[in-house]
């Protein structure tokens, strides 16, 4: 069987290294790199992200990755987000005030979670729909977040040439969304590479599908 090619995108965000290192456990061929050319032809390309979103997006920004991911998704080439990363495939995300632009593959706002204590750190329950792919094998276990800002609705206003949206959900304080499987593009605010056989098991089940 020849291993999947993944380019994990190197924009300066941190924790890059432990998300290489779970793909290549997994089975992947990883390069982490902001090459276009090669993040525009491996079979999956990976956004993860730690921090803030404006600064995330900053980061993005530099590297040419708004036009990396559009052009992949038209595509139809699959598009991994990890936390953050997944936040910035929103239009907008607001911290502290300040309203930044996102990716825009998705409808709606990244905004501070409604509970008592901020962040949100450690091991959660996932509420996932029927017809997960990512989930397969894995609905009943918990996952690793690390945040404080999330997206309390996920709604598409209009039809697109994807299959209808598997949106998970998580609960702290409020209801957020842990994951959306999109077409092509897939993301989990969780983070899989810090989710012990779990969060594995994830990665595996997306590489399976590229």
């Amino acid at each position: 069987m020849i291993s999947p090619k993944i380019v994990v995108l190197d924009f300066g965000s941190g924790n890059i290294h432990s998300v290489v290192s779970a793909f290549e456990e997994v089975g992947a061929t990883v390069e982490l790199t902001s090459d276009r050319a090669k993040a525009l032809a491996a079979d999956g390309l990976v956004i993860p992200g730690v921090g803030a979103f404006a600064t995330v997006m900053e980061q993005l920004n530099a590297v040419g990755a708004p036009s990396i991911v559009d052009q992949r998704l038209s595509a139809g080439k699959a598009v991994f987000g990890i936390c953050v990363g997944l936040q910035v495939m929103f239009e907008t995300g607001t911290e502290h005030g300040i309203q930044t632009e996102g990716l825009g593959q998705w409808p709606g706002s990244v905004t501070k979670l409604d509970a008592p204590t901020l962040p949100h750190i450690g091991w959660n329950d996932v509420e996932v729909p029927s017809g997960s792919k990512l989930f397969e094998g894995i609905s009943e276990e918990q996952f690793y977040f690390v945040h404080s800002y999330g997206a309390a609705s996920f709604a598409l206003e209009e039809e697109t040439a994807f299959e209808k949206p598997t949106v998970s959900w998580a609960e702290y304080g409020s209801r957020f969304v842990a994951a959306v499987e999109n077409g092509p593009l897939s993301a989990t605010q969780f983070h899989p590479e810090k989710s012990g056989k779990a969060g594995l098991t994830l990665l595996s089940n997306w590489l399976k599908h590229l």
